[in-house]
């Protein structure tokens, strides 16, 4: 959007407390009981954010967490980074003569391949591979339609993925990859609902684009009089909307980031981007594909604009933003901020090892 400069066994968590003003007291612990109400409950072990150095004053809101050893960000300036031992150093591998590329999602398949996003009019918006960890990268799409703005990419699988553009011709462009990214084909728009005026997506965080099992993929949008999520199950060749309780009306409101746990059970957060704007409903969940939405019941108090589930958990998950990050542990009813540093994106390896990135070079694992 021009306006606008990933558990699948059950795993038992509970998060509490603060751990002052810039870590978040967590209680996430090994498999337990099910409470009667849906909530992941059991004693546990305390974690925290930790800061890690990365050495830069980009902003990261790319953000690919493979392991809690391994994890990718990727944002201003045409900055990537990876680290490979859990964030003690990380290594500037940016794409040679991409100082001018806001680079906004990145998707690693592990610690060598990945695909990063740069956003932008035109032929700002590209995308790039890379096979070595970053040594060397190769352009496998660049956008020649200036009507086209791309915000989010997504992976089904290894070869299997899409990228999405704001519309063009009053109707969200989309691609597709069948070999990893290596290339990519303008998909058909018949099976796409048509965009509201001034409808579009937010390249907030990554994560307006959002796929879970080998089909099933979501997209974010804002800026119109609604929100809305859209679905396809197809890996976008036909889609249906439907309309989100998150804030809207205003090009600076909408669904900025989604994160489901399997094809049916989502959690969808935005709000109003606008540094000291209410957002009193940012944050709403799905458990039916998105066909339809419920607003949570006490969201996070403040705009969102990256979501996580944690991993093999059916209630816990995290949401990041400017002014906090907020922990839920009864599948996105209710919202509970633990941390008040600013993040902008947020990101779970299935080993548990959980990532956040943001302005200024921040960058965070959340530690025992």
């Amino acid at each position: 959007m021009r306006a606008m400069g990933k558990s699948k066994t059950v795993g038992r968590a509970v998060l509490a407390g603060l751990c002052g003003a810039a870590l978040a007291g967590a209680v996430l612990a090994a498999p337990a009981h099910a409470r009667p109400d849906g909530r992941d409950h059991t004693p546990g072990r305390a974690l925290s954010w930790q800061l890690k150095e990365s050495g830069t004053d980009a902003r990261f809101r790319g953000l690919a967490a493979v392991s809690r050893d391994t994890a990718w960000v990727a944002g201003s300036k045409g900055t990537v980074l990876r680290t490979s031992d859990g964030g003690r150093s990380w290594r500037d591998i940016s794409p040679p003569g991409g100082g001018s590329l806001e680079l906004r999602d990145v998707e690693a398949f592990d610690g060598r391949r990945a695909v990063v996003l740069a956003i932008g009019e035109g032929e700002a918006s590209r995308i790039l591979r890379t096979d070595d960890g970053g040594k060397t990268w190769t352009e496998s799409f660049r956008n020649t339609d200036a009507r086209a703005f791309y915000d989010c990419v997504t992976f089904f699988d290894r070869r299997h993925g899409l990228a999405m553009s704001d519309p063009v011709d009053g109707k969200y462009r989309i691609l597709s990859t069948a070999d990893g990214g290596r290339s990519w084909k303008v998909l058909p728009s018949a099976g796409m609902p048509a965009a509201q005026e001034g409808e579009a997506g937010f390249a907030a965080s990554g994560q307006c684009l959002v796929a879970s099992g080998p089909r099933d993929v979501w997209l974010a949008t804002g800026g119109a009089a609604r929100a809305r999520v859209l679905h396809s199950a197809d890996r976008g060749l036909t889609w249906t909307a439907t309309d989100a309780p998150i804030p809207a009306g205003d090009p600076a409101r909408g669904v900025f980031g989604l994160a489901f746990r399997d094809r049916t059970h989502g959690i969808a957060v935005g709000g109003d981007y606008r540094a000291g704007q209410a957002s009193p409903k940012a944050a709403a969940v799905t458990g039916n594909g998105g066909r339809t939405w419920t607003p949570a019941g006490q969201p996070p108090p403040a705009y969102r604009s990256g979501v996580t589930w944690f991993p093999h958990s059916r209630a816990t998950a995290l949401a990041v933003g400017p002014t906090g990050t907020d922990v839920t542990t009864d599948g996105g009813r209710t919202w509970r901020t633990v941390d008040t540093g600013s993040y902008d994106t947020v990101d779970c390896a299935p080993d548990r090892g959980c990532w956040a990135a943001g302005e200024k070079g921040r960058i965070a694992r959340l530690e025992l």
